[in-house]
């Protein structure tokens, strides 16, 4: 599953940093890439899983009571372990009429222990009917058996009269029904807008991480791998869609038609998906036979054959990288009108936002090329890690999210090197430091107990820290190395399930004993350590290595100091807020080892030098004299370095840190940068200050911060085009710098875009305008009340939900809060503005000046609504608080935040979100006393 971008691509911050570490003396000779690492590492300063023993009592226990007032027979969150599904037998017939769907299932099951009950998942399903069969299909009773609900933990329970038998298959029936739901979750309907205004309905599923329950009874956890026979009813005017390939249709009378498709592979319950609904779709054949079909609202079927080409060279590459070819004979990708999270990748039939599949080469802009590229890379990707090889429990979720993010660069690099997916991954990295430098973070590998904890295990730490220290681990491994350890983990724990330790072990070439004697592609465990992975010379514990980065949180700051020849390098846990002289520090330490794969480079060396930091510190010895030395060579490494002057004693390196004013002088550097990385980031982080001081209307520091970014980036400003000319690095810069120009009111800025906007206006929409710069267009045209309007009309009509994204954008910067609150008014509803886009139309108003009270205080009063549309931990909710609470920064606004968050501890206390929330705001708290008096002084010197 991807999350959907909040608004687009972009360096732009909502990180603010307060401190900056000082480099080792710069001197002439240095190398000009050294100089951009330097200032990127400057920029970015500015429980184990939750294991309930599987019980073999079938006692039932006291404490626990169904529904109907009697004991419920099982007490854990997570399933028996002695009933296995086998195989599911799926009929389902969802009404779009009557907005409800009904079916019936039957289950084979493997009875491990002998036992009465059966315990499953079922959530907001009535059950009509429940029957035991035996392996002839005959039943076992001829009583109506009674059905247990015990809602707090989503299980039912079946007894069974006569005892089923260890070894013997058995059958369990089910008939239910329920109301399609009206979330984002489950079995759940959608809606579409015709050119005409005609509203037509689909019904779609959306199951990770455990929803399947909302649709059919089932055992709703990773480790219950089945196989899936589905048939669907539907009317004439519909199709019908499912994770196999249609096998034949019925006309079953009443104007219905029964879909049966073929039988899936072994796969877990939440990558199962079926979809009724009228889209048109484009199809295409890879070189090994797959046939991939990309799906849309017929209105929008010209927009989906950018994704057909990606979808089908992606596919390819990545059968040739895993040495796996693609399981299934088909693979469709269907963009959804309604869709909370960017993606969803279920085996044969995967699932997307809009935004995230569809392109139209009209208006869609380089950015929004680079994400339909980068989604459908990491959805295609977990067709292997996620669905072939999956996750034993939720708290591993990484493997699956961490690795399909990972994967989208690898193969974006391959397959597309013009889209420069480096740049954006380096900017990946930026942001899990930015999470993983605050206390609220959490080691990748965490306790996952109920599904408010899975939910919120989809998170900056799954996939972009996991993305990070796989780019770590495969430079440490060599390229080669990397791919042959993951394509054994693959083929080891293909439609199996796998744990963290287990892709060490694959990496390192371990195993058992028996997959040794039967020749599986890996040595015996007695043979590991003498294949344990050399690295600068030195034997490596992989597994010990890697458990430092994953089984603890944080990120480790090297320190360097160079002495003659020798270099005394220390490591120390990094923290944003917390400096060595403050009294936690101390504690806040304890405890704290990496095993960091050192690299660097000197001045006399042609080749990166390596070693392996396990120690708190050590001294390394270099070969002669040298000008300088660069760690972290590439920023391969997921850690940062603080180079301490020579000379300087140990202490120093850990008490002094650079100040902000030391910072922005090296920041001058930038004025003459030509790579357009670390440009973006440094006017994202500029940018991210003055937001920050501007919200506090401290209007002398805000005044100058603004008219100092404009002087000084005045040349890059100007000799930007409003066009889409461009490599795609120079289009993205080209989309940052004219929209922040435009948002400081740069009058050569606002005079080109009003001019476009009126020429749009006037031509009622049929003007193309530059597609990397109309949102900057329309962001301009939105501020004056006739332009705000026609927007709002526009957004009403437009068929393009890229084209609405950018529209939505520009109507939430308008400095009218009566506007804003229309806005956040109209996404409540639903009906012209989705509630799908509500979680991002709140950050939007939040992040306006005008408008972050407006966004808290909307936040408060629909709380209880916001929480029946985004459950707790879901990434809607998330991306609420966060993008609410963190633009506040002051000890009065942290107050009122956590009087309201006490006031609902009862629904919020388990919510991981609200500890990362309030950080960022004692963080912008922090930034500001230590900071602004520096900034004021320094802002008047360099503009006097």
């Amino acid at each position: 599953m991807l999350h959907v971008k909040s608004l687009k691509l972009s360096y732009k911050k909502t990180v603010i940093v307060h401190k900056f570490f000082l480099p080792d003396r710069i001197q002439i000779s240095i190398p000009k890439t050294f100089i951009m690492h330097l200032l990127l590492v400057i920029l970015l300063f500015l429980e184990s899983q939750f294991c309930v023993q599987s019980s073999d009592s079938n006692s039932p226990a006291g404490d626990n009571l169904a529904t109907n007032g009697l004991p419920f027979p099982w007490s854990k969150v997570r399933l028996p372990n002695y009933i296995v599904p086998v195989h599911y037998h799926l009929l389902i017939h969802p009404n779009l009429t009557t907005l409800k769907f009904s079916g019936s299932v039957k289950i084979e099951i493997d009875v491990k222990n002998n036992t009465n009950w059966v315990v499953l998942h079922s959530k907001n399903l009535k059950i009509f009917t429940a029957t035991v069969l035996d392996e002839h299909e005959a039943h076992l009773s001829d009583k109506v058996l009674s059905v247990l609900e015990y809602p707090a933990h989503e299980q039912i329970a079946i007894f069974s009269p006569k005892i089923l038998t260890s070894g013997e298959k058995y059958f369990l029936y089910l008939e239910f029904g329920a109301p399609l739901s009206d979330g984002f979750y489950g079995f759940y309907k959608s809606t579409y807008k015709t050119k005409a205004g005609e509203t037509r309905v689909l019904a779609s599923t959306h199951f990770e991480p455990t929803s399947a329950r909302m649709a059919l009874p089932c055992f709703d956890e990773p480790i219950f791998k089945a196989n899936y026979t589905v048939r669907i009813r539907r009317g004439p005017s519909h199709i019908a869609l499912s994770n196999m390939p249609l096998e034949q249709t019925v006309e079953i009378g009443n104007g219905l038609f029964e879909d049966h498709f073929e039988v899936s592979v072994k796969m877990s319950s939440y990558l199962l998906a079926f979809i009724v609904c009228d889209f048109r779709s484009v199809s295409g054949m890879t070189a090994t036979g797959i046939n991939i079909s990309i799906y849309a609202v017929p209105e929008k079927w010209h927009q989906t054959h950018y994704a057909l080409e990606a979808a089908l060279r992606l596919l390819e590459f990545y059968e040739q990288y895993f040495n796996i070819l693609y399981p299934l004979p088909k693979m469709d990708l269907i963009a959804i009108p309604d869709f909370q999270s960017g993606a969803m990748e279920n085996w044969g039939l995967t699932t997307y936002r809009e935004t995230s599949l569809l392109y139209d080469p009209d208006i869609s802009s380089a950015s929004d090329k680079l994400w339909v590229t980068l989604v459908i890379g990491h959805e295609l990707a977990h067709q292997w890690f996620g669905n072939l090889v999956t996750m034993e429990w939720w708290n591993d979720i990484w493997l699956n999210e961490g690795f399909a993010r990972y994967m989208e660069f690898v193969s974006l690099e391959a397959v597309y090197p013009e889209l420069k997916v480096e740049d954006h991954f380096l900017d990946t990295c930026f942001g899990a430091i930015g999470r993983d430098s605050l206390n609220s973070s959490r080691p990748i590998s965490s306790l996952a107990e109920n599904p408010t904890q899975i939910k919120e295990m989809f998170d900056t730490v799954s996939y972009d820290k996991g993305a990070c220290i796989l780019h770590m681990l495969r430079n440490f491994l060599t390229n080669e190395g990397f791919q042959s350890g993951i394509i054994r983990y693959l083929r080891r724990f293909r439609y199996s399930n796998a744990r963290n330790e287990d892709l060490w072990d694959s990496l390192i070439k371990t195993c058992s004993e028996e997959d040794f004697t039967a020749g599986e592609y890996c040595y015996s465990s007695t043979q590991a350590t003498k294949n344990a992975y050399r690295f600068a010379g030195e034997h490596i514990d992989l597994k010990k290595m890697m458990s430092t980065w994953t089984l603890q949180k944080g990120i480790p700051l090297v320190t360097v100091r160079r002495q003659g020849r020798r270099l005394y390098v220390g490591q120390e846990r990094f923290l944003k807020i917390v400096l060595p002289n403050d009294p936690s520090w101390n504690s806040l330490q304890e405890g704290y080892l990496w095993h960091i794969p050192l690299t660097y480079k000197t001045s006399h060396s042609e080749h990166e030098v390596k070693h392996l930091l396990t120690t708190k510190s050590d001294v390394l010895t270099l070969d002669e004299e040298v000008d300088w030395v660069k760690l972290n060579t590439d920023m391969n490494g997921y850690y940062i370095v603080h180079y301490d002057e020579e000379g300087k004693t140990g202490n120093s390196i850990l008490a002094r840190r650079l100040s902000l004013d030391r910072a922005l002088d090296l920041i001058g550097y930038l004025k003459s940068e030509t790579h357009n990385v670390p440009l973006l980031q440094g006017l994202g982080y500029l940018q991210s200050f003055y937001k920050l001081i501007e919200k506090r209307h401290i209007a002398d520091v805000t005044h100058n911060l603004k008219t100092y970014i404009l002087q000084y980036f005045r040349d890059v400003i100007d000799k930007q085009t409003w066009s889409d000319d461009g490599t795609v690095s120079d289009r993205r810069l080209r989309e940052e710098v004219l929209s922040l120009a435009c948002d400081f009111n740069y009058p050569p800025c606002l005079e080109k875009a009003k001019q476009l906007f009126n020429s749009w206006v006037d031509s009622n929409g049929t003007v193309s305008l530059p597609t990397d710069v109309s949102e900057t267009v329309y962001m301009v045209g939105a501020q004056d009340d006739s332009g705000w309007a026609y927007l709002l009309e526009k957004y009403g009509v437009s068929m393009c939900e890229t084209e609405k994204s950018k529209f939505l954008s520009a109507l939430a910067s308008s400095k009218d809060s009566k506007k804003l609150s229309r806005l956040l008014q109209l996404g409540m509803g639903g009906t012209v503005i989705k509630t799908q886009n509500l979680p991002s139309l709140i950050y939007m108003v939040a992040r306006n000046p005008v408008g972050h009270f407006l966004a808290w205080d909307f936040v408060k009063k629909h709380w209880n609504e916001l929480v029946e549309k985004f459950p707790l931990g879901s990434f809607g909710i998330r991306s609420i608080i966060v993008g609410t609470v963190t633009q506040f920064s002051s000890t009065e606004e942290l107050r009122e935040v956590e009087v309201f968050f006490k006031s609902i501890t009862e629904q919020v206390s388990q919510l991981r979100v609200i500890q990362v929330a309030t950080e960022n705001l004692e963080k912008n708290i922090m930034w500001l006393k230590r900071n602004l008096e520096t900034m004021r002084t320094w802002l008047q010197q360099r503009l006097n």
